[in-house]
C-alpha cells in the first residue's frame, strides 16, 4: 500500500469526547485517547476502509503525534493500528514515548 497523500491535516482536539479529529475527503476521522497525569493513551482509530486502504492512517498520526509533542507530553499507543505505526518509526517517535516503555 502506497501512501499517495501526504496532506495537511487540520487537527482538533475534542477534549469533551477526548478524541483528535480530522476531516479528510468530506469525511471525518478520529483517535481516541485517555489523559492521565502527563501521558496520552491513544486508544483507537476511526477511519473509513477507503482512507485507511490510501494510507491516510499515516498522515493522521503523524500530524497527532506533532500535536502532543508540542504540548511535551509523553505516549503510550494502545490501538494496534497506532502500536504498529510507532513500531516502524520507533527511531522518529521513542522520543514521544515515556521513559520504561518499549513498543
Amino acid at each position: 500500500m502506497e501512501n499517495m497523500s501526504a496532506v495537511e491535516l487540520e487537527i482538533i482536539d475534542n477534549e469533551f469526547l477526548r478524541q483528535f479529529e480530522t476531516t479528510i475527503d468530506g469525511q471525518k476521522a478520529k483517535i481516541e485517547y485517555a489523559l492521565q497525569e502527563r501521558k496520552i493513551f491513544l486508544t483507537k482509530l476511526v477511519m473509513s476502509e477507503e482512507h485507511l486502504d490510501k494510507g491516510y492512517e499515516q498522515d493522521f498520526i503523524i500530524a497527532v503525534f506533532n500535536v502532543i509533542q508540542e504540548r511535551n507530553i509523553r505516549l503510550v499507543p494502545t490501538s494496534p493500528i497506532i502500536a504498529k505505526f510507532m513500531r516502524k518509526n520507533r527511531r522518529k517517535y521513542k522520543d514521544l514515548l515515556p521513559v520504561g516503555i518499549n513498543i
